[in-house]
């Protein structure tokens, strides 16, 4: 085929996203300058939160939505709730450095532990979320998703304090619902039974109680599943139904062990 007709077949081909790479990476930046201005203590604020609404701003004209989504207020509404959210997020590294033996600081936290990061910027993002902002709270989730490999969807409800200790492979999934005081080790997923477009609107994943532990590996699936306050769920585990509270759940192993010694005599 010739270069010419290779170039208007991809060009035709092109037409039929409405794509601007450029939305991703501004949203990019403005997810790394909000969490700088809440969190590094050489940047001013009142310096630069007027620059973060201009950068807001212009993710706002690049996106191809209705006219009625009024972007100034979401933006307003966004700051009014920001102290709030600060303060859930200093909770947060407050509760990762009590119960992490390896932090030697809370600033270890903030500077230092991915699964911070992805819980800060999952509630700086759900925040938009809630406002019914197009495209850019999910940008902003995927964004420290692939910094982190923690995947937390803006459309989870997760309380404070929150811990997640390592977090490498945490899925949490849209409906889910996480209370207060629950810590999650890496590898967890809060997913789905089963996967249907017909499904959105439908609460798909599972709602864990107050005070609970969910060790590495863990897998507990389902909208109806409720894993009870003050509950242990210990690593591997697979779970598609309910538990009640104050439950300590485990998988059984069949470990066999040999020495090398008597390997070798029989």
């Amino acid at each position: 085929m010739p270069i010419d007709k290779i170039i208007q077949s991809i060009r035709n081909n092109k037409q039929n996203h409405l794509v601007d790479f450029r939305l991703k990476s501004k949203t990019e930046d403005f997810t790394d300058s909000l969490f700088h201005i809440l969190f590094d203590s050489k940047i001013s604020v009142s310096e630069n939160i007027n620059a973060l609404a201009d950068s807001f701003h212009d993710i706002s004209k690049m996106l191809k939505e209705p006219k009625d989504i009024r972007f100034e207020l979401i933006w307003k509404k966004f700051l009014v709730h920001l102290p709030d959210l600060l303060q859930s997020l200093n909770q947060d590294a407050k509760c990762i450095y009590l119960h992490d033996p390896a932090a030697k600081s809370v600033e270890e936290v903030i500077l230092a532990y991915p699964g911070f990061f992805a819980i800060a910027v999952y509630r700086l993002s759900r925040e938009f979320h809630l406002q019914k902002m197009p495209l850019i709270p999910r940008m902003m989730s995927e964004y420290a998703h692939r910094l982190t490999g923690i995947d937390i969807h803006p459309g989870a409800s997760i309380g404070s304090p929150f811990f997640m200790d390592h977090g490498t492979g945490v899925v949490i999934g849209e409906s889910a619902i996480i209370k207060n005081k629950v810590k999650i080790y890496q590898g967890v997923t809060l997913g789905a039974l089963q996967v249907s477009k017909d499904m959105k609107d439908q609460k798909r994943h599972p709602t864990v109680q107050d005070n609970v532990t969910i060790y590495a590996g863990s897998t507990i699936l389902g909208g109806d599943t409720v894993i009870g306050k003050n509950s242990t769920i210990g690593g591997n585990v697979w779970l598609t139904k309910s538990v009640p509270e104050n439950s300590i759940v485990y998988q059984v192993t069949d470990t066999k062990l040999k020495t090398k010694k008597n390997h070798e005599d029989k």
